[in-house]
């Protein structure tokens, strides 16, 4: 028997939409303000609205949780108060977070409010999802490309809330692990400003074949619907069932819902029953704004090229004669609940209001049998003209303001009396207002007292020591194969980081090699994307690990909390752990969030120069932080469960007819060829890394990234180290790049690269 319903939570991307879900059916929406949203082109909430629409929520028992689900940097830390202050005063539900600084305060500074991990967040697996229920979490918004086992495993390990997504847009990127946008024009998804370039086509060409595509869409993910599902869905588990949209139109929000909302309810109802999706259900989905075709997401596959468009990115538009009779039946008002009114007009007595639910308002879950009697001024006798039953009516009739309408009102009036419209308006107000707060706590709801300002950011004390003057910062190197590592010996680098699967794969070539220069600190790399199944990879890499061996590359939260457990087994200070680029520590808050488990950090590659150097003054003067930058190497751009080689391979291999030698297409050689390449319009081309063991492609960008030019101010900035990351290069070109980073060179030439955002940033 299932204890709890499942959550139907919809989303508003503004007042209107929010109305419509709520009349659809849905037990909850969740919604953006006018900061720190990850879509900041949708209409969203001024802080008024939010208000107005958690007391129209609350008095429906339905709740409403706040994205607060970008990064934000350290000089808009001061803001989160002040935006979060006056929402959580009235109710608000739970927050859905990503940067992990504004988890630690909203955590300290609003300590009873709900707090979510954003999807952003890439959480895959029980560890990652353990690591948040020990920082706070009660409900985790897991990576979209979770299978339902993996889902049932977080579950049961973690006992946490799940919610997850059940229909809608998706990303091919694992969510937060995306720089497409960021990079190609500097509208970062991690910021609520995606231009998704993964719509656009683009032609795939492959090496090893000499084959080159016609241009198509490779990465542009069908839509996700899930409606065949529903009983699968909530038999494994899931709390939360959550619908995309903020951006789409609020016929769309209120018309899903209801639809959803229709299935869910038929599943509770019988759910023995079978289960079937009437075909006309399904064809009012397809007129609601999606894409050409629908899939049913990841839950039951892993990746494959039925889950792309392939022949065209965008939407196909909407059916308008739905769309006009969705907005009839869910988007003219809000819905009203009825109440009955009595009144006693007594000479010589207050005035007295009594307001209670209407019989048909009571709810079986919730008793809202809710009655409240407010009481006024002493009733007088009329000196001139008496009130009639007619006039109090009137009055207390004038309802449409509010969240009530009145189905029943009864007075008891003596003949002669009279009371000021004023004195009854006012009465009338205060009595629905005492009712409207009595049956939201009736509903489990409840106002806040304000909360306390913790320290502002603009004054934040940290654990002093003195300052760490300019220095020049140590040159360290991450390498992916035998051929990189031998090179890299033979230069004076303080650390290298070595990929875990040459590790694991070479184990005794690998440490034969370190062997022979023991005054370089050696670490691990950890894979970018962990999941369930890599656990078994991650003891085997933890039993490999020689004393050569210093401590590791953490890329994501699985392998955080793994590290926290290696350590304890073998002692404190063991290992060390260093923050790689991803773990996005934009703001002071999330640098002393993460210092616990770790002292070094690599700045975000979405932080100009000036944000850099802010963070770096920052912490310069606090005890135990080192913080790193990366000066080279080729920026991934996109994490994916998804496979380009598999979408080419499997689906367009019909019409690979234009077959072209590599040297052809791109004119010269290109040492930085991984064998798969994405080519955009403009002919830039895009390796593509596919990492077989962990099952995901890794897409980078078309030029190096290289602060060479930079090299002066980085110098003296104050880093700890500077790191060259070396993904397909060889021999030569190594040499160049460490030979001008170490010194022993004055120039360094690369005919193509991009300095990233070291300069431009990101909104």
């Amino acid at each position: 028997m299932i204890a709890k319903k499942v959550e139907l939570l919809a989303p508003a991307g503004n007042y209107k939409a929010l109305i419509g879900a709520i009349n659809a059916g849905a037990d909850a929406v969740y919604l953006g303000g006018d900061k720190f949203g990850a879509r900041a082109y949708a209409d969203n909430f001024s802080a008024e609205e939010i208000i107005k629409a958690l007391n129209f929520t609350h008095v429906c028992g339905k709740k409403i949780y706040l994205t607060l689900n970008t990064l934000v940097k350290e000089s808009e830390f001061s803001l989160i108060y002040d935006f979060v202050s006056p929402l959580y005063e009235a109710g608000l539900d739970g927050i859905i977070i990503q940067d992990l600084g504004v988890w630690s305060y909203i955590r300290e500074t609003f300590p009873d409010i709900a707090l979510h991990a954003s999807t952003q967040m890439t959480i895959t697996g029980p560890m990652g999802a353990m690591f948040l229920k020990e920082a706070g979490a009660s409900r985790i918004v897991p990576a979209r490309e979770l299978s339902l086992e993996e889902i049932k495993t977080i579950k049961e390990k973690t006992g946490l809330e799940i919610e997850c997504f059940i229909h809608g847009a998706m990303c091919y990127s694992y969510s937060g692990q995306c720089l497409f946008s960021s990079i190609l024009g500097g509208r970062s998804g991690n910021r609520g400003r995606c231009a998704q370039p993964c719509r656009l086509p683009y032609r795939v060409y492959d090496e090893k074949y000499g084959t080159e595509s016609e241009e198509f869409y490779p990465l542009s993910m069908k839509d996700m619907c899930t409606l065949e599902y529903i009983p699968q869905l909530i038999e494994a588990g899931i709390d939360s069932f959550k619908i995309e949209g903020r951006m789409k139109k609020p016929e769309y929000a209120a018309g899903v819902t209801a639809i959803y909302r229709k299935y869910i309810d038929l599943y509770y109802s019988d759910a023995k029953a079978p289960y079937h999706v009437d075909k006309a259900d399904m064809d009012r989905l397809f007129g609601l704004y999606i894409r050409s075709d629908v899939q049913t997401g990841y839950y039951d596959r892993y990746n494959g090229p039925e889950m792309i468009t392939m022949e065209k990115g965008g939407y196909l538009g909407s059916d308008e004669a739905l769309l006009n009779e969705i907005s009839d039946k869910y988007l003219k008002e809000e819905k009203k609940y009825p109440v009955n009114i009595y009144a006693v007009f007594k000479e010589g007595e207050p005035a007295a209001l009594t307001v209670e639910s209407a019989d048909g308002a009571k709810d079986e879950a919730v008793d809202r049998a809710a009655r409240i009697t407010c009481r006024g001024e002493t009733v007088q006798a009329a000196q001139n003209r008496p009130m009639t039953e007619a006039d109090f009516l009137k009055q207390l009739n004038r309802l449409g303001n509010t969240l009530f309408k009145a189905e029943h009102i009864e007075i008891e009036e003596d003949k002669n009396v009279f009371v000021p419209v004023g004195e009854l308006n006012k009465l009338r107000r205060e009595a629905v207002n005492a009712f409207e707060e009595k049956l939201i706590r009736a509903n489990g709801f409840s106002y806040r007292q304000k909360a306390v300002r913790r320290h502002d950011r603009d004054n934040i004390v940290l654990s002093k020591s003195s300052p760490n003057l300019p220095r020049r910062p140590e040159i360290h190197v991450s390498v992916r194969t035998m051929e990189q590592l031998k090179t890299v010996l033979r230069h004076e680098c303080e650390r290298i980081y070595i990929d875990s699967d040459l590790y694991v794969d070479m184990t005794d070539l690998v440490s034969q090699y370190m062997r022979l220069n023991d005054s370089v600190d050696y670490y691990l790399a950890l894979p970018y994307i962990i999941r369930h199944k890599d656990y078994a990879y991650l003891d085997n890499v933890e039993n490999l690990s020689n004393p050569q061996i210093k401590g590791f590359l953490i890329r994501n939260i699985e392998e955080l909390y793994w590290f926290e457990g290696i350590n304890e087994k073998a002692g404190a200070d063991r290992y060390a752990a260093v923050m790689d680029c991803g773990m996005y520590c934009f703001n002071s808050v999330a640098f002393e969030f993460y210092h616990k488990y770790a002292d070094e950090f690599y700045l975000p590659l979405e932080l100009n120069h000036k944000e850099c150097r802010q963070l770096i003054s920052e912490l310069s003067y606090s005890e135990g932080f080192r913080l790193s930058l990366s000066v080279y190497g080729l920026i991934p751009m996109m994490l994916s469960a998804n496979c380009v080689r598999k979408t080419a391979g499997n689906c367009i291999g019909d019409r690979m007819g234009n077959r072209k030698t590599y040297g052809q297409i791109n004119g010269k050689e290109n040492d930085l060829s991984g064998g798969i390449y994405l080519m955009d319009r403009y002919k830039s081309k895009f390796p593509v890394l596919r990492n077989c063991r962990h099952c995901y492609n890794i897409i980078y960008n078309s030029v190096a990234y290289s602060l060479h030019k930079e090299w002066e101010n980085i110098y003296r900035s104050g880093l700890y180290a500077v790191r060259c990351d070396f993904i397909f290069e060889k021999g030569r070109r190594i040499d160049e790049i460490l030979n001008f980073y170490s010194g022993k060179s004055d120039n360094l030439h690369i005919d193509e690269y991009t300095a990233g955002h070291y300069k431009r940033g990101v909104e």
